[in-house]
């Protein structure tokens, strides 16, 4: 057996050497610039894959391929992690994950706060009841379930999630503005594990939100306890990135302490002028937490403004219940004026982004789910405001009302020198915070943030390559190496022989993000090829229709017989 082991060792050697096989590679990728995604010097050399695996690296030139791609003047990269992905129903309607493949994304990472299960079936009726332009059955009850319909299925890219805080919530309290009784939060902490054992890599918070918002500190600790067992993580969207900023990052800090988990803070940021400043205190805090041994990590998206709903315009008690009650509460006099008068003042204990963003003239309505609304799609809440001759309070409580919905919103409030400082950070990854869509129906029904279309090429195109805020190799490393390593992934992350072949090969001269929030869906350019588990998925930058994608799943997996 020892003798056997050895010869297999010395071929696999005499590969990476660039001594001839009889066997060719089944794809061949020559005199690329290779980026290895650890964060160490490129060097110009070549890479085969057989199957879904990399077989060799390094000088091939006397190998062959069934398939032989020649990357002179190109960058080859492993497949890019978006850390923060909202695309759970487009991956549904088009598994193509068109604009954030033609970026180099193998990786979607979903469960900010709601995840696609665990589902009782009063949330099956209620997801049903509020479908509009994506429609499709709901086939599954828990997150693995789900995760696995999408593969087999089909999709392009890998698809793992976190199991959401909310979900779990909801799963037992409803919409409730209240503490889990000790039998529901029991309850919670056994969907949990279950979750984890299908292959969830932790659990998600969102807790701008209700009715996130109502989980106190020991709840989620309680919650993150059953995740860190399994070795996962805890990421969230943070109670405040805003007014308070400060005491979010201490809540973050505080469960990742009493829980013994690793935490990540999902698209960080200073929202609102007046927070802009608290930079250098919020970095310092997890610097310091990091000093003492916590494993805090960060990521972000790449752009000034955020995207979210005019629910974060109003506080959360007007919420409590859900939709139906927030919109009846909303047409009583009395409570509208109340609304009005907390829209305009800092929020006392919530993040009030309205408030924070400075004026109406910094939102911009994208979302809307009543098509004889959809004429309002891009303007701003003061140009609509105006056009109705009410004020911009008034306009965006009619608004939530008329459209059966929150209304998808995108704030301007944050500092493009922060973004530069944040880049920068040793521990950052990236995130969309977006779907994954493409310029068709039923995607073009509303406006997205253009980060559904250029997170990742706005980093390397406008960061790296034009204002050379990190080196190409420090970038590659954030969408790949570091979120592979944080979320524990095996065999992915970098570009190494027995690792999986997902790869992204561009034109670092090239790639940029061509969308913007005047004409958001416009895919970005560079990208030339892109392969996910060893199949390629983009040639020449055209999709090729496959759909490989696999469920990746977590660090406490249970395989089931």
């Amino acid at each position: 057996m020892k003798t056997v082991l050895g010869f297999f060792l010395l071929l696999i050697l005499s590969m990476q050497m660039g001594c001839s096989s009889s066997v060719p590679f089944d794809i061949l990728i020559k005199n690329g610039q290779i980026v290895d995604g650890s964060g160490k010097p490129s060097y110009v050399g070549d890479l085969g894959i057989n199957a879904d695996t990399i077989a060799a690296i390094g000088d091939l030139d006397k190998a062959k391929g069934i398939q032989e791609i020649d990357a002179t003047g190109l960058t080859v990269t492993p497949g890019f992690i978006n850390m923060l992905s909202w695309a759970t129903e487009s991956l549904i309607v088009d598994g193509k994950s068109e604009s954030d493949i033609r970026q180099g994304v193998t990786l979607e990472v979903m469960g900010e706060g709601w995840s696609m299960g665990p589902l009782n079936e009063e949330m099956r009726q209620q997801e049903l009841k509020i479908q509009k332009d994506f429609k499709y059955d709901i086939e599954w009850t828990t997150l693995g379930e789900y995760l696995e319909f999408l593969e087999a299925k089909g999709v392009a890219p890998n698809v793992a999630s976190f199991v959401g805080a909310t979900t779990l919530r909801i799963h037992e309290l409803g919409e409730a503005n209240r503490p889990p009784s000790p039998t529901e939060l029991e309850n919670m902490k056994a969907l949990a594990r279950t979750a984890m054992e299908e292959g969830a890599m932790g659990i998600g918070s969102s807790l701008i939100y209700a009715p996130a918002f109502y989980a106190d500190t020991d709840e989620l600790v309680e919650l993150c306890k059953i995740a860190a067992e399994y070795n996962g993580m805890y990421i969230s969207h943070m109670r405040s990135e805003g007014d308070y900023w400060l005491e979010a990052i201490d809540e973050l800090i505080k469960i990742a302490k009493q829980a013994d988990i690793r935490s990540e803070i999902y698209h960080l940021k200073a929202g609102g002028k007046d927070n802009w400043s608290k930079w250098e205190t919020a970095i310092a805090k997890i610097d310091s937490a990091r000093s003492i041994g916590l494993e805090i990590t960060t990521d972000m998206y790449t752009y000034t403004a955020g995207a979210t709903g005019l629910d974060a315009s109003m506080p959360p008690w007007v919420q409590e219940g859900g939709y139906g009650k927030w919109a009846a509460r909303l047409q009583d006099p009395a409570i509208r004026k109340k609304v009005i008068e907390e829209m305009k003042a800092k929020g006392d204990g919530w993040e009030n982004l309205y408030f924070a963003a400075g004026s109406a003239d910094k939102l911009i309505l994208n979302g809307f789910r009543n098509d004889s609304l959809r004429y309002l799609t891009g303007k701003t809440l003061s140009e609509v405001a105006q056009m109705r001759g009410t004020s911009a309070e008034e306009t965006a409580i009619d608004l939530v009302v008329q459209d059966s919905s929150r209304v998808g919103t995108v704030y301007f409030l944050m500092s493009e020198e922060n973004v530069k400082k944040q880049i920068a950070l040793p521990y950052m990854s990236f995130g969309s915070d977006a779907a994954s869509i493409a310029p068709v129906e039923p995607f073009t029904n509303y406006s997205p943030h253009p980060r559904a279309y250029g997170n990742v090429a706005r980093l390397l195109g406008k960061y790296v390559r034009e204002e050379k805020v990190i080196r190409l190799e420090e970038a590659v490393y954030k969408l790949s190496g570091l979120p592979a390593a944080n979320l524990k992934l095996k065999k992915r992350g970098t570009l190494a022989v027995g690792n999986y072949g997902d790869l992204a090969i561009f034109d670092d001269n090239i790639i940029i993000d061509k969308a913007t929030f005047e004409d958001p869906h416009q895919f970005a350019e560079g990208m030339v090829h892109v392969f996910v588990n060893g199949q390629q998925v983009l040639k020449n930058g055209e999709h090729t229709g496959a759909l490989p994608g696999k469920f990746v799943r977590g660090p406490g997996w249970k395989e089931t017989k």
